[in-house]
C-alpha cells in the first residue's frame, strides 16, 4: 500500500429501544475512542469511530435509519473495520455489520468483554478475521502493522484468529501498567456524534470478585494526572462540562484520589469553570468524611452505587459483605454530604448450589420498594440477574442446566431486561421480569410531571433564604431534578413496554422453557429451579 490506511471502529447499535437508549444519545463508549486514538498516531494510518447509538443527522443513513456504510465506504473507504464487543446485546448487530464488510474484502477485528471462552470461535465464524483478547491499546498497533505489511499475525500477542479452520491463540499480552505509553483519548475521532457526557478512565481492574461481574483483575491506578489530563483536554478542546468516570472503584486508592480531587478543584478555580462529574463508588467510602468533602469540592455531584439487593440472603450469595441496615446508614451519609445517589440493583439473584432458600415474589418486591424509599435514593436501576459471558454465575447456571437455549433466547436479549435462566422457585421467569418493571413503575410515574411544574412555580421561594442561598438552591434543584427524571423514566418505561409487547420474546420464552423441561426429563429429573407455575 502506498496510500494511508483507514481504521473505522464501529459501536453497534442496541437491538431495540431500552432503558439505556436515552443516555447513549449523549455519550459514547471509551474503549473504541482509546483504540482509535492509538491507531491514528501510527505511521500510515488514520482512524475514526462511528457510534450507532449516537449518530447525528449529518451522517448518511440507510432505509432503516442506521448508518449507511455503503455511502461511508464510497466517500472514505476503510481498509480495516474494528468492532466494540463490550455489550453482549449488540453482538447480533455486530455480526451483521461484520458480514457486510467481509463480503467487500475489508479486514475485520473485534474486541471486548463478550469474546471469552466459546464466544471466541463463534466470533471468528461470524465474519471476524481477528479478535483482540484483553486490553487492546498495545495490541492494535502491532496488529495493524502486520495487516498492512501482510506479515504473520501469529507474532502479535493477545489475539485470536483462524488458520485452516483451527483457532490460533497467541500468547496473552500483559495488562497495561505504564500508562504513559497510552495516549489520552481523542474524541474528535468520533464522527457524526453529539457528545455531552464524556467518559473518562482512570483506575483499571477490580478486586471485589463478584460472581455476576465481568470486570476482574488486579487493580491498576496510574497517577492522578492521567485522569486530570483527560478532563482538562476535553474542557479546552470540546468545551466539555459533564463527565462520567467509568472506573468501578473510584476512591479505592485514597491518597491518590484525594490528590486528584484537589488538583481538579484547583483547576476549576483557576480557569473559572464549574464541572459536573459522576463516579461509581463503594458504599463503605461514605464513612470517609475527608474524601467526601474533597469529592464535592472537585465537582463530583452524583455517585452510582451497586446496592444489588436489600435482601440479606441474596447479598450473601453475591459475596457482598454488607447488611441492608448498613447500606441504609451509609446511603444517608452520602446524601448528607450533598451527593445525588443513583442506586443499581439486581432482581431475582439465584442462590448458590446447596443453599435452600425462597421468598414469594410479592415479598421481594416489597423489600425492594421499602429499601429504596427508606434510603431516599434519587434514581434507581433494576436489572435482572443474567449469565453474562465469562462469569462464575454463568458457569454455575450452566452446570445446573438452567440457562435458556441461545438459539431461542439470543444475545440480543442479554441487556438485563429479560429473564435468561430458570429462577429459584417459587419465582418464575415471567414474574422476575414483571417484578423489575413493577418496582421501577412505582418509582418512575406520570404524576411527577405535575410536580415538575409546581416546583418551578415555587422557585422564587428560595430567594427568601438569602441567609443561605446555596443551601436553598440545592434543596430546590434536587427535588426539581428528581421529579423531572422520574417523569422521564415513566416515558422510557412506557415506550419499552410498548416495544416489548410488539416483540416475540414471550413466545420464545415459552419454547425455551419447554426445551429445558424436556432436557431435564430426558436426564431422569427436572430442571433445577423450575416450578409448575412457570410453564
Amino acid at each position: 500500500m502506498n496510500r494511508r490506511s483507514l481504521l473505522r471502529i464501529i459501536v453497534p447499535g442496541y437491538p431495540a429501544f431500552n432503558v439505556y437508549s436515552w443516555i447513549a444519545r449523549i455519550t459514547t463508549a471509551l474503549g473504541p475512542v482509546s483504540i482509535a486514538t492509538v491507531a491514528n498516531k501510527l505511521e500510515d494510518w488514520d482512524a475514526e469511530v462511528i457510534d450507532e447509538n449516537n449518530y447525528g443527522r449529518f451522517g448518511p443513513r440507510d432505509a432503516q435509519g442506521r448508518p449507511d456504510y455503503e455511502a461511508l465506504q464510497r466517500t472514505s473507504p476503510a481498509d480495516v473495520v474494528g468492532f466494540y464487543g463490550g455489550l453482549t446485546s449488540t453482538i447480533p448487530r455486530l455480526y451483521e455489520i461484520a458480514a457486510f464488510f467481509k463480503q467487500r474484502g475489508v479486514v475485520t477485528i473485534a474486541g471486548g468483554q463478550h469474546f471469552l471462552a466459546d464466544n471466541v470461535r463463534e466470533g471468528l465464524e461470524h465474519g471476524l478475521d481477528y479478535l483482540v483478547l484483553g486490553e487492546g491499546e498495545l495490541t492494535i498497533g502491532e496488529l495493524l502493522r502486520a495487516i498492512r505489511s501482510r506479515s504473520d499475525p501469529g507474532t502479535v500477542a493477545g489475539i485470536a484468529f483462524l488458520r485452516e479452520g483451527q483457532i490460533v491463540r497467541t500468547p496473552p499480552r500483559e495488562s497495561v501498567t505504564d500508562f504513559d505509553r497510552v495516549p489520552r483519548p481523542d474524541f474528535s475521532l468520533v464522527r457524526h456524534a453529539r457528545i455531552k457526557l464524556y467518559p473518562v478512565g482512570w483506575v483499571r481492574g477490580c478486586g471485589m470478585n463478584c460472581e455476576f461481574c465481568t470486570v476482574k483483575g488486579k487493580v491498576r491506578c496510574p497517577a492522578p494526572e492521567y485522569a486530570l489530563d483527560q478532563i482538562t483536554m476535553l474542557v479546552e478542546r470540546h468545551d466539555a462540562r459533564h463527565f462520567f468516570l467509568v472506573d468501578d472503584l473510584f476512591g479505592q486508592h485514597r491518597k491518590e484520589t484525594l490528590r486528584f480531587c484537589g488538583m481538579l478543584s484547583d483547576y476549576q478555580r483557576t480557569v473559572r469553570v464549574r464541572l459536573n462529574l459522576t463516579v461509581q463508588i463503594r458504599l463503605d467510602k461514605a464513612a470517609d468524611t475527608e474524601l467526601l468533602l474533597a469529592m464535592r469540592g472537585a465537582g463530583i455531584n452524583t455517585v452510582c452505587i451497586g446496592f444489588e439487593s436489600p435482601i440479606p440472603e441474596e447479598l450473601e450469595a453475591m459475596n457482598k459483605r454488607v447488611r441492608p441496615d448498613e447500606m441504609l446508614a451509609m446511603t444517608r451519609l452520602y446524601r448528607k454530604a450533598g451527593f445525588l445517589v443513583h442506586g443499581m440493583f439486581i432482581f431475582g439473584y439465584p442462590m448458590p448450589e446447596g443453599v435452600s432458600w425462597s421468598m414469594p415474589v410479592e415479598e421481594r418486591i416489597r423489600r425492594f420498594r421499602q429499601f429504596i424509599g427508606a434510603a431516599k435514593i434519587d434514581t434507581v436501576q433494576i436489572l435482572l440477574a443474567g449469565p453474562l459471558p465469562g462469569t462464575e454465575l454463568t458457569a454455575r447456571l450452566a452446570r445446573q442446566n438452567r440457562i435458556f437455549p441461545r438459539d431461542q433466547i439470543g444475545w440480543e436479549y442479554y441487556d438485563g431486561n429479560f429473564p435468561l435462566f430458570v429462577p429459584d422457585p417459587p419465582l418464575t421467569p415471567e414474574q422476575m421480569q414483571a417484578a423489575s418493571r413493577k418496582i421501577m413503575g412505582r418509582f418512575y410515574r406520570f404524576r411527577y410531571m405535575f410536580a415538575v411544574g409546581l416546583h418551578i412555580l415555587v422557585f422564587p421561594s428560595i430567594l427568601f433564604s438569602l441567609h443561605n442561598l446555596r443551601a436553598g438552591w440545592r434543596r430546590w434543584y434536587r427535588t426539581w431534578r428528581n421529579n423531572l427524571l422520574r417523569f422521564s423514566g415513566w416515558i422510557i418505561l412506557r415506550r419499552w413496554t410498548s416495544e416489548f409487547e410488539k416483540g416475540a420474546f414471550t413466545r420464545k420464552l415459552n419454547e425455551a422453557k419447554r426445551r429445558l423441561e424436556q432436557a431435564g426429563e430426558g436426564k431422569g429429573g427436572t430442571v433445577q429451579g423450575e416450578s409448575s407455575s412457570s410453564s
